[in-house]
Order: C-alpha cells, then structure tokens, then sequence
C-alpha cells in the first residue's frame, strides 16, 4: 500500500475552494474558475464542491467577496485601527497598498474582466468603499472635500498604476528596501504637498 493511499485524505472545506477559485482567477481569469478542473487541483471530486456550493456562481461569488475582504477591508480595518495621525494613516495604507498590489495577481485578472456581471458590482463597491477611505484621510489633513476628492482620485490611479507595473515591467519599480521607502515618501510628499 502506498503511503499515500495510507493516509487518510482531508476534506476539502469551502475556504479551499474559495482560495483555489482565486488563484484560478490569477491564472486565467474569471473563466479559469470551472468546478472540473478546481476538483483535479484540489485532488477531490465535484462531489466535494457541490457540498460547499451550489453552483459555479456561488463559489466566483464567494471567491470575490474574499478577495475583498482581504484586499480591501482588513487593509481599511487596520489603518483606521493604527494610533497615528491622518498623515501616518496615509502612509500606512499607501505601504500596504503597494505591498499589495505587488504580490496580488487576483486584483489585475480582475480588472482585465471589469465588465464581467460578477465582477463588475465587486469592483465598483470595492473601488467605492477604497476611494471612500482615502477621500476622508485627505479631509482629515484638512483639504477641502473637492480637493480631497481629487487627490484620492490622483492617489487611486497612481496605485493602479503601480499594480499594472508591478505585474508587467517589475524590474522598473525600486528594488531595494531603501529606494522603496524613498519612493512612497516621494508618493506621500506629491499627494499631501499644498
């Protein structure tokens, strides 16, 4: 008997399912995410899935709200929980952000499906909820609610364009510890200067 077929095999839960839907949507986008080919990775059967979700929907659903949740609100949660002032928040969120965007492969695949009828909602409340934080950080630095709304905007489209970057031409962004933390106190500099 092989060793493998001596150990007992452990279920598979909704979370495996969940994160595997995900690097599927990293893979190949929101059409990667098909229950055969999720079943073969996972080494289960559809039997597996089907206890844990109804249909392919339910999983791209609950995959996306994970991604979410990871990528969106625990980040806002832990800035909003830092003891620092509007300014030091600010920069938290633009470290981890960056962090982020550099090692999250989900967030571009799904910018690439933007129009996607399950992708779409998440990706205007994530967008939302993300400029939302930033507009009310710029506030609290005491810019006019105008203003701040266009800085956030400003500070929005510089983190996407640092994901696009991060995921097509790394070799140009800082590599080194040092340079990186001269670089996003350049960032904070343009996006707080008067």
């Amino acid at each position: 008997m092989s060793e493998r077929a001596a150990r007992p095999q452990r279920r598979k839960t909704r979370q495996d399912w969940v994160d595997v839907a995900l690097t599927a949507i990293a893979e190949g986008g929101v059409a990667a995410v098909a229950v055969e080919p999720l079943a073969a990775r996972l080494g289960t059967t559809k039997g597996s899935f089907y206890w844990h979700f109804p249909n392919r929907g339910a999983l791209l659903e609950a995959a996306l709200a994970h991604w979410a949740e990871r990528t969106t609100t625990a980040i806002l949660r832990e800035v909003k929980s830092a003891s620092y002032d509007p300014r030091g928040q600010l920069k938290l969120l633009i470290t981890r952000v960056v962090a982020m965007a550099e090692e999250d492969p989900v967030g571009p695949a799904l910018l690439a499906t933007a129009t996607h009828p399950a992708v779409a909602p998440v990706l205007q409340d994530v967008t939302r909820t993300r400029l939302d934080a930033v507009i009310a950080l710029f506030t609290e630095l005491g810019f006019p609610a105008d203003e701040a709304r266009a800085r956030a905007l400003l500070a929005y489209s510089a983190y996407l364009g640092h994901t696009q970057i991060a995921h097509s031409t790394p070799e140009l962004l800082p590599s080194n510890k040092e340079e990186r933390r001269l670089y996003l106190d350049q960032v904070l500099h343009i996006l707080t200067a008067p």
